[in-house]
């Protein structure tokens, strides 16, 4: 039987680096999962033409990535700067909510414009604003509908629009902008398979976002980012309302103390785990090799330690889209996931809540193919619950062969852990579809003549379907 390259999946944002049918085809051979469009810096017309090349790399290939469309979401950004303005500690500096000036200061004092202008009526004296990811830090002195009177904490060097976080304070921004639904339905329009929801602060965001993927015919599932504090405390009602949750540590770790940051990655990962949903860990997993040739030993602990609690996916950014090496990225992420995962002790996670006999079903199937060797789970779905479940059962060392007949589910499955999917037409005879399973399995050197496969699937007895667990040996 044919071994998994990783059970652990791997995302890759596309860009300049990776734009090329030729790098494409490279970093799909080297076996990305999800390929993602980022939505900060991406324009509609090359969305098109990415989204078109991903689809026809992977049908080249016979192995198709699922497509994320990563939606902008709202963000508080400074105004336009013609000049970089040099700041030094205990400089006054305001922030003003109209056109600033130029040059802009006004009286001594820097004046500095940003995009929302109800911030002055979340900030009190004492609170914290951060520009530049985290690179500046801003106390407020004063707050007044017009302004803000902030005191520059360093010396730094303040560019043009820069984003702003607001540790710890929630705003009433709105979850979907006017650029997200626009850009979305370019999503739409590409048949992406994700839509990852920037910010995301509570369930009802998502329920809205869904709504109106659904109106516009789409039919894709939502990821869900964690990326502040208001987000942290909905976890819960998060989890339920999304289809799978991405640990987004870039804003989180500007948002929430360093120190919490590890904490809330392990128990995010656990309550996707118990939830059978699936859980993405991003941000600066091999930060250093957009540039260097070699990754810290601290990313590749930063790494291990995402396979070792039981993440989905891992997630490339910078690396595969400006990065000098992101063929060589995506391999050392193979190297380590694989490696990690072959010290974990096989077994099956707890933590997941199985209610439906089927679902129960699926255990039994798991712990008997961990059992055995040379043996897999064959599963069949038409709404990707069993294989999501199955996957959050993570049955390590065990191969899991999903086959469905829609189209679409088979790219969504890429996401999930462990789980190798295909697209496969279904008889109105069971026998007949793990038949042509284990055929096309076999015709694709999956697995051999000898091999055993746990199948979960409906059997006619009596005239009624039973649900069934059988053990077929491949011939």
């Amino acid at each position: 039987m044919k071994k998994l390259l990783r059970q652990t999946k791997v995302i890759a944002t596309i860009g300049p680096a990776t734009e090329s049918e030729e790098m494409l085809e490279a970093i799909i051979k080297e076996g990305v999962d999800v390929c993602r469009i980022n939505m900060a810096h991406a324009d509609h017309n090359w969305v098109r033409e990415i989204s078109a090349k991903i689809r026809s790399v992977g049908k080249k290939l016979n192995r198709e990535p699922a497509i994320m469309m990563d939606v902008k979401g709202p963000e508080i950004r400074t105004g336009y700067l013609q000049e970089e303005i040099q700041l030094k500690e205990n400089d006054p500096l305001d922030i003003i909510f109209k056109a600033q000036p130029v040059p802009p200061i006004s009286d001594g004092v820097w004046q500095i414009e940003v995009n929302y202008d109800k911030l002055a009526s979340h900030l009190k004296q004492g609170d914290t604003i951060l520009l530049d990811n985290g690179l500046i830090r801003l106390i407020v002195i004063e707050s007044s509908p017009k302004k803000l009177r902030c005191n520059v904490s360093q010396d730094c060097t303040l560019k043009s629009r820069r984003h702003v976080n607001l540790p710890g304070i929630e705003t009433d921004l709105p979850s979907l902008t006017e650029k997200d639904r626009r850009d979305s339905l370019v999503g739409i329009e590409c048949s992406h398979d994700y839509f990852a929801l920037s910010f995301t602060r509570d369930g009802d965001s998502i329920d809205l976002f869904r709504h109106f993927l659904r109106q516009n015919g789409s039919d894709a599932q939502i990821i869900a980012k964690l990326e502040d504090q208001q987000g942290v405390s909905n976890i819960n009602e998060i989890i339920s309302a999304s289809d799978a949750i991405m640990i987004a540590r870039g804003d989180l770790g500007i948002e929430c103390a360093f120190e919490d940051l590890p904490v809330i990655q392990r128990k995010t990962v656990g309550a996707c785990l118990a939830n059978g949903k699936p859980v993405i860990v991003a941000t600066h997993m091999l930060e250093s090799m957009i540039e260097s040739p070699v990754p810290t030993r601290a990313e590749i602990s930063d790494v291990a330690n995402a396979v070792f609690e039981g993440a989905d996916c891992l997630m490339l950014s910078g690396e595969t889209t400006t990065g000098k090496q992101p063929v060589e990225c995506i391999n050392l992420l193979n190297r380590v996931a694989s490696r990690i995962e072959s010290e974990i002790t096989p077994g099956l996670s707890d933590e997941l809540k199985l209610f439906r006999p089927k679902a129960k079903m699926l255990k039994s199937a798991a712990m008997l193919a961990m059992k055995m060797k040379n043996s897999a789970v064959l599963v069949f779905t038409r709404s990707g619950d069993l294989a999501s479940k199955l996957g959050a059962l993570r049955p390590n060392g065990a191969p899991l062969f999903a086959f469905t007949d829609v189209d679409g589910l088979h790219r969504r499955l890429r996401l999930i852990w462990g789980i190798e999917p295909f697209l496969m037409s279904f008889n109105d005879d069971p026998e007949l579809t793990i038949k042509h399973a284990i055929e096309k399995l076999k015709g694709e050197s999956w697995v051999k003549e000898g091999d055993q496969l746990v199948t979960v699937t409906n059997v006619f007895a009596g005239g009624k379907v039973v649900e069934s667990i059988q053990l077929r040996e491949v011939e």
